[in-house]
């Protein structure tokens, strides 16, 4: 099946939503292709209810919550999605980068006049701990992302790691598990200083007991449901903790697959753009959110908003070089309804 549009947004987390809304501010139409089978990136398939608190007017807002909202932002532009596919191919077809021709992996091709890669960390999936016979709880005991939050309630539930999502859920469990342990090879954290403060805080309440510094050593449990977690100190010392469920959270391992083959500016498994309007090395390719590198960027969400808006500016500019465009606030110019 061929469609023709003016963008296509290669990624549906929610920096790729919020430019379809940029984009759609200019009067530009966008097409949208995912691998995953629904959209909402990291934030609906590993995170759906793990608390944000970095998004603006929002003190604390699910992954859920934030996509079904930017997904109501949107439908006034009507914009196509093609989802379960990965693009395959991209070919210029002309001189300027004004005209491509996408495939995916599902035959659909798009003809379109720029291209916005907001791919996130590419296909994804979690790091898996070397544990011995892990694989016998993954998915049931061992589980590398929270969809339902319920689930912990009134459980003894150990998570590992030291990074954000592993202090935040553990922060957020603590509120309805029996007790939930925290497994880090030191005691220091890699997590905003605030959460790590009220991790801190929680420690000291007995809330939530710090395992550190030790890191994983093994399992013990039946042939369906974990019991327990060994853990070993940096000396060797080994203690069992008494556990329902392991929570590993050690990071994502990251696959961008074709797109690393596109010619990009690639800086390790990141793509290269200018700050000031996302562009990338290929005229009329754009790459916003956690793919886009740059000299001092920060990788937030509300990041990812600002680059997808530079994008599509820079993406009218370019394909309209002689047009004069007023910049306009939404409060003055609104937003069209979905009827138009």
């Amino acid at each position: 099946m061929s469609h023709t549009t003016d963008v296509v947004i290669i990624g549906s987390g929610p920096v790729g939503l919020f430019a379809i809304f940029e984009c759609g501010m200019l009067k530009l139409d966008c097409h949208v292709i995912d691998a995953l089978d629904s959209i909402g990136g990291q934030c609906a398939a590993l995170y759906p209810e793990k608390p944000i608190y970095d998004i603006p007017a929002h003190p604390q807002v699910t992954g859920a919550d934030l996509i079904h909202n930017l997904e109501q932002q949107i439908l006034p532009f009507k914009p196509t999605f093609h989802l379960g596919q990965q693009v395959t191919t991209i070919e210029q077809l002309d001189n300027e980068g004004k005209s491509w021709k996408i495939i995916t992996s599902k035959g659909t091709e798009i003809r379109c006049k720029s291209i916005i890669i907001a791919a996130g960390v590419g296909a994804f999936g979690p790091n898996r701990p070397p544990l011995d016979g892990i694989e016998t709880y993954e998915g049931s005991t061992v589980q590398y992302y929270i969809k339902n939050r319920e689930a912990y309630r009134n459980k003894n539930v150990v998570i590992a790691g030291g990074g954000d999502s592993a202090v935040d859920w553990a922060i957020s469990l603590s509120e309805i598990a029996s007790r939930v342990s925290v497994v880090h090879r030191r005691p220091k954290f890699r997590a905003a200083p605030e959460s790590e403060a009220r991790l801190n805080d929680l420690a000291q309440q007995g809330v939530i007991d710090l395992v550190t510094p030790y890191q994983l050593d093994s399992l013990k449990g039946d042939s369906r449901n974990l019991h327990a977690v060994t853990v070993k100190s940096m000396d060797g010392e080994t203690k069992d903790i008494e556990a329902d469920y392991l929570l590993p959270f050690f990071g994502l391992s990251m696959n961008l697959g074709p797109i690393a083959e596109w010619g990009l500016g690639m800086d390790k498994s990141h793509i290269q753009v200018d700050h000031l309007t996302s562009a990338t090395n290929r005229a009329g390719v754009y790459a916003i959110g956690d793919v886009a590198t740059y000299p001092h960027k920060l990788k937030l969400i509300l990041t990812g908003f600002a680059e997808g808006a530079q994008a599509a500016h820079s993406i009218r500019r370019f394909l309209y070089p002689e047009e004069v465009i007023h910049f306009e606030y939404s409060t003055t110019k609104g937003v069209p309804s979905k009827a138009a």
